[in-house]
């Protein structure tokens, strides 16, 4: 019985954990994260909300790439997005630069998330796989949304 129970409070808690993966954790982990996004935030081109907005405006951010979890995503994105989880980006970005017939390793890739941390994380790691023309977005989507900017709901 003692079994059953604690396999269904389980099964409670990865639920949880999984429709707000955002939130589950998120506010309880180590400074040593903190100080990895910020040391990693040095060695990347990014910026701030009001210029992203400039360049979503005029058309000018090239591909957004949505680096949250697909949940999180369908929940609400700016509008033209492709989502593309940090957790596999190094493997699922090459069709949004031409791989394999056209690879374009300059092609303008512009990464936002949730916070800031994990665009910033992705936008090394793409960096570090050859990718020339990479920005993170250092802004918080809930600041996206109360600013009044567009936003998608479901797929594109």
């Amino acid at each position: 019985m003692w079994t059953k129970r604690l396999s269904i409070l389980s099964t409670v808690v990865l639920g949880f954990a999984l429709a707000l993966p955002g939130y589950v954790g998120a506010q309880n982990y180590p400074s040593s994260v903190k100080e990895l996004v910020a040391s990693t935030r040095k060695q990347v081109k990014w910026i701030d909300m009001a210029a992203f907005k400039v360049a979503f405006d005029r058309k000018e951010a090239g591909v957004i790439v949505d680096v949250r979890e697909p949940v999180e995503y369908a929940a609400g994105h700016v509008p033209g997005a492709v989502n593309v989880p940090r957790g596999v980006v190094e493997f699922n970005i090459w069709e949004y630069v031409g791989f394999p017939d056209k690879t374009d390793m300059n092609k303008q890739l512009t990464l936002y998330c949730k916070t800031g941390g994990r665009c910033t994380l992705a936008a090394k790691s793409l960096q570090d796989l050859g990718l020339t023309n990479v920005t993170a977005v250092v802004m918080t989507f809930e600041a996206w949304q109360k600013a009044g900017y567009p936003v998608v709901k479901g797929e594109d």
